[in-house]
């Protein structure tokens, strides 16, 4: 495969719809519109015309566009055709697509060759997926701002102070025999603590953007009977879980996908924790811990007022936080609002109480913010890349400050910025490339 083939899919879902959308693009794409529409097409003009078979008979009648390269998506020659979405009927205009000159299209590619030609960023990129996959409407206004260049513009001033941080540096290196010590300057520690507040700002606003893209998962843990299930069905408004008065009802893992301000929870409810001889329960046992190992938070559930045997709850890993909930706490007579400490809560299933204190620690347990209105859409690895940019110029900071070791601090300074290279695509590996588009549906 090459960059300079001419490619063709199917750009709508597949199934009966009134409209479907085969795009073409490559250098073959003006003379696939030829034979196609036996028309000349104007670029950019929407032409309503007849759509014609392999062996010449009209197959369907729809709009035709045909946009000149660099002036298009791709960057390259474009074809769109507008047909009915039958299924049948958008095969046949791919196969005469790959029948003069074109091929299949990949995963992602029209994207990838925006990306290849500077139409798109790599950030931008990925917006584009992100918005097609969004769930709120929070999360596709995120995924536009990315789309619209606001996440690629933060990283490039960010990258603009970067750089002339480093040139600072480097230019103050090759003048170190100077009488004045240009690395102890007030200016470079300017430079550095304001190099460090856009980063937590576009940290900030990054993170709230991949809470939305990826959501938080709240593992649900405790013994039998204590109320997880009706827990999770006052979560989800709907009686989701089984719900009975027998101890052990749950016994395999049950996932449920919620939304709450913007901020997607996966919820999983698991089988009561207990010492067993049963060999189901044994298993839904395993299961559970497995669950709670991978959670971003741990919803360990007891009922209020009885001592119960914690013993299953005490192995919890350490690195996983743990909101601990006190159910059915209208059965006792302490008041809900008297909450001993930070993370534990009072809240009754069956009655509600409690249970607006307790969506609201969901939400400081995610670090999610009720306005996520400059928020980003961002992925884990922007994330990561900046968390990294953070700890380098942190470090900078300090074989300055400590050591006075400005070669240390210059290298600190430059991983930095390949860090947020790898952001925009400025420096990324094929691998990468491969693995971000791989992901996209095969029309984008």
């Amino acid at each position: 495969m090459s960059e300079t083939d001419t490619i063709a899919a199917i750009a709508t879902v597949t199934g009966k719809s009134a409209i479907g959308v085969v795009k073409v693009s490559g250098p073959s794409a003006g003379a696939i519109a030829s034979i196609v529409t036996r028309h000349k097409l104007s670029p950019r003009k929407a032409h309503y015309l007849p759509f014609f078979s392999l062996d010449g008979s009209s197959i369907d009648e729809g709009i035709a566009i045909f946009f000149n390269g660099p002036d298009s998506y791709t960057g390259e020659d474009v074809l769109e055709l507008h047909a009915h979405g039958n299924p049948f009927v958008l095969d046949q205009l791919v196969a005469i697509a790959t029948s003069n000159g074109a091929r299949n299209a990949r995963p992602g590619e029209f994207t990838e060759r925006a990306f290849l030609n500077d139409k798109l960023d790599l950030a931008q990129a990925e917006a584009v997926a992100d918005l097609i996959e969004s769930n709120s409407i929070e999360a596709a206004r995120a995924s536009v701002r990315s789309l619209s260049g606001e996440f690629s513009k933060g990283v490039t001033d960010l990258l603009a102070l970067l750089v002339a941080t480093r040139v600072y540096v480097e230019a103050a290196l090759d003048f170190s025999d100077e009488e004045i010590d240009f690395l102890q300057d007030d200016e470079l520690t300017e430079r550095l603590l304001q190099l460090q507040y856009s980063i937590e700002n576009i940290l900030g606003r990054a993170t709230q953007g991949c809470l939305m893209q990826e959501g938080f998962t709240v593992v649900i843990a405790g013994e039998p009977n204590v109320g997880k299930s009706s827990v999770l069905n006052r979560l989800t408004g709907e009686d989701t879980a089984i719900v009975t008065d027998v101890a052990g009802t749950t016994r395999d893992v049950l996932r449920e996908n919620i939304s709450i301000d913007g901020l997607p929870l996966h919820i999983v409810d698991t089988a009561g924790l207990r010492e067993t001889n049963d060999a189901v329960e044994i298993e839904g046992i395993r299961r559970a811990y497995q669950q709670i190992e991978q959670a971003d938070l741990i919803l360990a559930i007891q009922q209020a007022g009885q001592d119960q045997d914690s013993s299953m709850l005490e192995n919890l890993p350490e690195a996983i936080p743990v909101l601990w909930l006190y159910n059915k706490c209208d059965l006792v007579c302490r008041p809900v609002h008297e909450e001993p400490q930070e993370n534990v809560l009072l809240v009754s299933a069956k009655t509600g109480e409690g249970f607006e204190a307790f969506v609201q620690k969901l939400k400081d347990a995610a670090g999610y913010t009720q306005t996520p209105e400059g928020a980003f859409m961002a992925r884990r690895r922007h994330i990561d890349a900046l968390q990294a940019v953070h700890r380098h110029v942190a470090q900078a900071e300090y074989n300055l400050r400590s050591v006075a070791a400005g070669e240390l601090a210059a290298e600190e300074l430059r991983m930095a910025q390949m860090q947020l290279n790898q952001i925009t695509g400025e420096f990324s590996s094929d691998d990468l490339l491969g693995e971000i588009f791989g992901s996209f549906c095969i029309g984008k």
